[in-house]
């Protein structure tokens, strides 16, 4: 019989985190204080974060090892199973290899909680009460709501206004868990207001939810802000997902040619193909690593690497990462984690050094990927996850093309059992490519440029 699960026991869960900027080449540039152009440092980013994470945020250190109380709640869902997409590939009719890894049983159904408990963890030892975040589609805010429920500790949620409206059970989830869930733009900040009067329909987007959490959190000494993507600090927690990969790829003899993940901020991506990568930096292994994007809001495929801000009142130090501008309005597609204007640094970076691939993708090539999936494996994918299934059946029909048997893994980074109505939109015909156009960029580029050190 074909073996369709590849499962690993609690003891071969990892025990440390990978950081990969001990292996980067070109190593990331620093963050930059948007006063003085200068790199900051763990004084300026203390009054939003706890040391604990300041620390991982510039380590240069391989591993970090993944505390006790941390992984006795990873174990409520981890090690997670692996699969081998054996329908899928019949269905393709292709040759290649198809495995991939899913996020889906965590207690928010999705890869964040391998961020979120460690982010509670650290701010509950450094005596914080209350956690302020944003959250798109909602799965970063309502892996946070568990973490903190975990942890005795207060959460707050900004809600991207259209994933708010879209997705409400979202909002019960996190309301479940104990956390207060607001639309954003709110009227419970500055950031808010000001949007809100220059637009009062405004949809929102993360970087104004960023915004939000952050005024928020400096406001009260009793709280922290934490963030679900982009930090160097945040993608080291997701690799947990990859180094649990390798062992699994172990007991099957099999190593893959290509790694894909979508890519909002970078978690998800990195979260799989970074211990992957490691061995391409250290060992010459030739896998190809493709992150996968919308085509609306395609910061890697079309945006510019540049200093800027991570949200949109510019709260955040200046970030060096691929950008289509910090005031960029996104689509209101319904992939509501991949609606971010940036990509990490660590993403940016490899990307520029020509050590990762992108691909953007039109939502409804997505989409119709992800029904393929769930009637051939099974399970019904979140909109984001579908990004990276349509790379996949890409990459399936060109091995089949070149009768290459190619073995290709990637992140089903969660299920959509909560996003049903996008899949109700889908069959109803009321969705629609979006297209992304170079005015939008230029109309941002001046206010980028703007923002650069001046080179000595």
């Amino acid at each position: 019989m074909l073996q369709k699960k590849i499962l690993l026991n609690e003891s071969e869960m990892p025990t440390h985190w990978y950081n990969i900027v001990a292996d980067m080449p070109n190593k990331p540039l620093p963050p930059l204080h948007p006063g003085t152009k200068k790199p900051v440092g763990p004084e300026d980013l203390a009054p939003i974060f706890p040391m604990d994470l300041i620390l991982q945020e510039v380590s240069t250190e391989r591993y970090i090892e993944i505390p006790e109380p941390v992984r006795e709640i990873y174990k409520i869902w981890r090690p997670t199973p692996m699969m081998r997409a054996y329908a899928l590939e019949k269905f393709l009719d292709t040759p290649a290899k198809i495995y991939y890894k899913y996020e889906g049983t965590s207690p928010s159904g999705s890869h964040k909680p391998n961020t979120a408990v460690p982010q509670a963890y650290y701010n509950k030892k450094a005596g914080v009460r209350k956690l302020t975040t944003e959250t798109g589609a909602g799965q970063w805010g309502t892996a946070l709501s568990f973490a903190c429920s975990q942890f005795g500790l207060d959460c707050e949620v900004y809600m991207v206004r259209v994933s708010y409206d879209q997705k409400p059970y979202r909002k019960i989830m996190m309301n479940t868990f104990g956390a207060e869930v607001y639309a954003s733009p709110s009227n419970r900040t500055q950031a808010g207001r000001n949007i809100l009067e220059k637009d009062p329909h405004s949809t929102g987007s993360l970087g104004i939810a960023i915004s939000e959490a952050i005024e928020r959190a400096v406001g009260d000494e009793h709280t922290k802000y934490s963030l679900g993507s982009v930090l160097n600090h945040v993608l080291m927690h997701q690799t947990i997902i990859g180094q649990e990969c390798l062992k699994q790829l172990e007991y099957t003899g099999d190593y893959p040619d290509i790694v894909i993940a979508p890519l909002g901020g970078g978690s998800n991506f990195a979260g799989i193909s970074f211990p992957f990568l490691r061995k391409n930096l250290t060992e010459g292994k030739p896998t190809r690593f493709i992150a996968v994007e919308p085509a609306s809001c395609p910061k890697l495929t079309k945006g510019v690497f540049k200093y800027d801000f991570g949200d949109t009142a510019g709260y955040t130090p200046l970030l060096p990462m691929y950008t289509l501008g910090h005031n960029f309005k996104p689509a209101s597609i319904h992939a509501g984690g991949l609606r971010y204007h940036g990509a990490s640094v660590l993403c940016s970076q490899l990307l520029k050094d020509g050590l990762i691939e992108a691909n953007a993708l039109q939502q409804l090539e997505c989409f119709e990927a992800g029904v393929v999936f769930a009637r051939t494996e099974g399970i019904i994918p979140a909109p984001e996850a579908t990004h990276g299934i349509a790379q996949v059946i890409r990459e399936a029909k060109k091995a089949k093309e070149e009768g290459s048997a190619k073995t290709i893994l990637f992140n089903l980074c969660g299920h959509g059992f909560v996003d049903m109505q996008a899949y109700a939109d889908y069959f109803e015909g009321k969705l629609h490519d979006h297209f992304f156009t170079d005015e939008e960029l230029s109309a941002n580029l001046p206010e980028i440029e703007a923002l650069q050190p001046t080179v000595a």
